[in-house]
């Protein structure tokens, strides 16, 4: 007789999931035992949890799949893929349950945007709290969410190679204190 787990014989409820691409975003529904099942199926999605967007979304003509189905609407088929690529990988997950995460990351200069390393304090969410960046030329500029105009969630916390870009809260406050306010136009 196979064993049956607590998981298995939850009810599934229908989650409204988000992939947030800084300029727009994907919408889907989806049906699965928690929210917690639904990070773990998919990356860079968050699950939206605000009333208000839920009651408006109920109005869109948005697809809705079982988390466990066998085929994925377009879009979110790649973001299953992606996630299944991970899960085996050293790392996986460990940063998902934190509140608060600090991160090294450098940005080599694509996009028309100068190289640099950035400091940052992530919440939950995978969203920027505070960031200093720290280009080539020896600035330490700090910024928060009142400077940016959008503030999509930047990091997949169960993204396996968060892991090693980890910094301790230490070294950014250091940094965050040491740093001024870029007044420049971000």
């Amino acid at each position: 007789m196979p064993v049956t787990t607590v998981e298995n014989t939850e009810a599934k409820q229908r989650f409204l999931i988000l992939h947030d691409y800084g300029m727009g975003g994907a919408w889907w529904w989806v049906r699965a035992r928690s929210a917690r099942q639904v990070l773990e199926t998919f990356a860079e999605i968050e699950v939206v949890d605000a009333a208000d967007l839920i009651q408006q979304a109920e109005e869109w003509d948005l697809e809705e799949v079982e988390v466990d189905a066998p085929t994925m609407p377009a879009g979110l088929d790649d973001l299953r893929a992606k996630r299944q690529a991970h899960r085996h990988l050293p790392g996986f997950g460990a940063l998902a349950d934190r509140t608060i995460v600090y991160l090294r990351r450098r940005w080599d200069g694509d996009d028309g945007v100068d190289p640099a390393t950035y400091l940052m304090e992530i919440g939950s969410d995978g969203r920027r709290l505070r960031q200093v960046k720290l280009p080539e030329n020896g600035d330490a500029l700090k910024s928060d969410p009142d400077d940016w105009p959008f503030n999509p969630p930047v990091v997949d916390l169960f993204d396996p190679e968060l892991k090693d870009l980890e910094i301790s809260r230490e070294e950014f406050e250091a940094a965050w204190h040491r740093a001024r306010r870029d007044n420049r136009d971000l």
